[in-house]
């Protein structure tokens, strides 16, 4: 879920589509992001300090993300639909742990 002017979304993405996913780059698997994960990314959205693997920043807040098994790149997902582009990857080494 993520908040977009006081409003709370849940992401609906299939079971099925979520079960062949992976990462474009790395072929790893994904999973759902949990909500303190997106949390933290939208605030680092809302102070203009993410940038994607592209190194451009990130404007938008998030809806979910799905994030490769090794913890590292988060996919994000808008409007439930993942953006699976290699360079829309958001870097998870920006938000502290």
């Amino acid at each position: 879920m993520a908040e977009h002017g006081g409003s709370t979304r849940t992401v609906n993405i299939d079971k099925d589509l979520l079960a062949i996913l992976c990462c474009p780059d790395t072929r790893q698997a994904v999973q759902l992001a949990d909500e303190v994960l997106i949390g933290k990314l939208n605030e680092a959205v809302k102070q203009g300090r993410l940038k994607n693997k592209a190194q451009k920043p990130v404007i938008e807040p998030l809806d979910g993300g799905l994030i490769r098994a090794d913890q590292k790149i988060l996919y994000p997902i808008r409007e439930d639909i993942p953006v699976m582009l290699i360079e829309e990857g958001i870097p998870l080494d920006q938000i502290p742990s």
